[in-house]
C-alpha cells in the first residue's frame, strides 16, 4: 500500500475519533501514536498534516460540504463519509502539490473500504461538485 494512501487511512481513523469523542486533535492524534508502531515518519507527518488541517478549516470544510451535499445535513451523514470528505476537501482546497484526481480517487477507494455500500457514490458526486467549482474558482 502506498504510503499516503495509508497515512489518509490513518487521518480518517483519528479524525473519526474527533468527532466520536468530541477530544482535542492534539490528544487524539497523540492516543493514536502512541503504540509506538513502525509506521514511517513520513506517514504519520502526511496524516498529521491532514488532521490538523481538517481541524482547523472545520467549520469551513463542513459549510462547503453541506452546500454540495444536497439533501443532506452534515450531522446525518454516515461519521465514515463525513470525514473522508472533511480530509478530501482539504486535500483539494489547501494541498495544492495533490492532483485533484488523486484527492479524489484516494477517497472514493477509502470511502468503499470502510463506509457503507453506497459510500464511494456519494463522496465522489459531492467532491466532483466541489472540484468542478470551488477548486476552479481558486485557478
Amino acid at each position: 500500500m502506498r504510503k499516503r494512501t495509508k497515512a489518509r487511512e490513518y487521518a480518517l481513523q483519528i479524525l473519526y475519533a474527533i468527532d466520536i469523542t468530541k477530544d482535542e486533535p492534539k490528544i487524539c492524534i497523540e492516543r493514536f501514536w502512541k503504540d509506538g508502531d513502525e509506521t514511517a515518519l513520513e506517514v504519520k507527518k502526511f496524516a498529521n498534516a491532514l488532521v490538523l488541517g481538517v481541524s482547523d478549516k472545520k467549520d469551513g470544510i463542513d459549510k462547503m460540504i453541506s452546500e454540495y451535499a444536497t439533501n443532506w445535513q452534515l450531522e446525518r451523514m454516515a461519521v465514515i463519509d463525513r470525514n473522508v470528505l472533511r480530509f478530501a476537501t482539504y486535500e483539494l482546497l489547501f494541498m495544492k502539490d495533490i492532483p485533484p484526481k488523486v484527492s479524489i480517487n484516494e477517497a472514493i477507494d477509502i470511502a468503499k473500504k470502510f463506509g457503507t455500500i453506497d459510500s464511494g457514490k456519494f463522496v465522489n458526486g459531492i467532491l466532483d461538485k466541489i472540484n468542478k467549482t470551488e477548486c476552479k474558482k481558486a485557478k
